[in-house]
């Protein structure tokens, strides 16, 4: 790594920790509403939560491109040029945005809530992004293997998506509401299957390495993991529109096509782990330990969205903290894992000592017993708020937090408990990136 890639990483985890900070004040602030409005209040702590922890998904999964793709491989100087007044340029959009938050400047939409213009300096740096990525696509070989061209699918679809969800800016898409709200659920929905690819093809990528088998990223079952996750970008937003008047073949369309990359995921994972010998299984064991862990958040996820896609639970569920739990199943346990045990790789994690590691370990488990906790009582919030609006009639939510107060204090209580076991891993990364050339 050079000096700026080491400060982008730093910035990267820096938006994880705020993430998680922002995150366990948010819930609590959410509980005790009535106490710390005046002090901790939630219309401004929600975006600020939500906005770092989309850009550290983004962020992370731009910088594993970056430093995966280079190696061993020659950087053309105008390349590097792009690539790097584009990171700087995005890590000072990001920190403006959130000096607009703590000023309480408002001004987007739902998961983008900050000032429209600030979209055109990201806009622009994703462009330099993209430009620096397919810079090198024109010297790679025709046979590619998968995990460049999901890459590649990725970057160029989340531009595309970006462009589509900022639409709302030019007055016509907003003269009617029902319009507006129909793109924008479209575009953040397409938005998370295009981030999707990019991190995707890092967990192909980082099997390929762990396992020095460059075939995984070549034989039909990484082609067709690959098209169906680019079907999934192109058609599974139906499920984020489900409550709005459209066409019902966009509703069968979505269901039918419903989560099928995440069970080919499984399986390519599990064909991982199946050639995987123990000698390189331990070699890379904290990557490895990561790339399981999303697995088993593919596997938990998979089924709570299979419920979701649903058309007729979907109406009960859509807006409840069913769909909170959805989001951070996938958010922390599936992208975050695959994004830790890429850098885990890169940082080499694995070399720190037998006594380290053991503590490692344990704030390793203690994140995932609590991100369990977390899910599951997100989950039984959900059920319980969406029962009392539907079967008993109760229209005010401030009538409903009372049969959901227990479920929210073990959910507020495991995201601090989360807290703790990533304030007990990142350290290591953090000297990691320190220690990296």
């Amino acid at each position: 790594m050079d000096k700026l890639e080491r400060n982008y990483t730093r910035f990267a985890f820096i938006l994880l920790l705020f993430s998680l900070v922002l995150g366990v004040i948010t819930a609590f602030s959410f509980i005790f509403h009535e106490h710390v409005k005046d002090y901790l209040p939630l219309q401004q702590l929600r975006p600020m939560h939500v906005s770092a922890a989309l850009f550290w998904i983004i962020s992370g999964a731009s910088l594993n491109i970056f430093l995966h793709n280079q190696k061993d491989k020659t950087i053309p100087k105008n390349a590097l040029s792009i690539r790097n007044v584009s990171i700087v340029l995005w890590q000072i959009s990001i920190v403006v945005i959130f000096i607009h938050y703590i000023f309480k400047q408002f001004g987007g939409r739902e998961y983008w809530e900050f000032p429209g213009w600030i979209s055109l300096l990201l806009l622009l740096c994703w462009i330099g992004f993209c430009s620096y990525y397919f810079l090198f696509w024109k010297n790679e070989p025709n046979k590619r293997p998968q995990y460049i061209i999901m890459w590649g699918t990725g970057m160029l679809f989340f531009l595309i998506t970006f462009i589509e969800q900022n639409l709302w800016q030019i007055t016509w898409f907003r003269e009617s509401f029902l319009q507006e709200v129909t793109i924008q659920w479209k575009a953040n929905g397409s938005m998370v299957g295009a981030w999707n690819q990019m991190i995707y093809g890092t967990s192909l990528y980082l099997m390929v390495q762990i396992s020095g088998k460059k075939e995984i990223a070549f034989d039909k079952k990484s082609i067709v993991f690959y098209f169906l996750g680019f079907t999934n970008l192109l058609f599974n937003w139906g499920h984020h529109i489900y409550n709005l008047p459209t066409n019902n073949w966009m509703r069968h369309v979505a269901y039918a096509i419903s989560m099928t990359e995440w069970i080919l995921l499984i399986n390519i994972i599990q064909g991982f782990k199946k050639t995987l010998s123990e000698t390189l299984r331990f070699k890379q064991l904290i990557s490895y330990r990561f790339l399981i862990a999303s697995e088993f958040w593919v596997f938990l996820n998979l089924i709570l969205a299979l419920f979701m896609s649903i058309p007729a639970i979907n109406r009960y569920t859509h807006g409840t903290h069913v769909t909170v739990a959805h989001a951070m199943g996938t958010t922390i346990g599936i992208n975050s894992m695959i994004l830790l045990g890429s850098f885990a790789y890169l940082l080499k994690i694995d070399n720190i000592q037998m006594k380290q590691k053991k503590l490692f370990h344990a704030g390793f488990i203690i994140i995932q017993v609590s991100l369990v906790i977390f899910w599951l009582s997100l989950i039984a919030a959900g059920v319980f708020s969406a029962y009392e609006q539907t079967h008993l009639g109760i229209k005010t939510y401030a009538s409903i937090i009372p049969s959901v107060v227990t479920s929210l204090y073990v959910f507020a209580t495991a995201g601090l408990f989360m807290l703790i076991g990533f304030a007990i891993i990142i350290p290591y990364f953090f000297k990691g990136i320190s220690k990296s050339k």
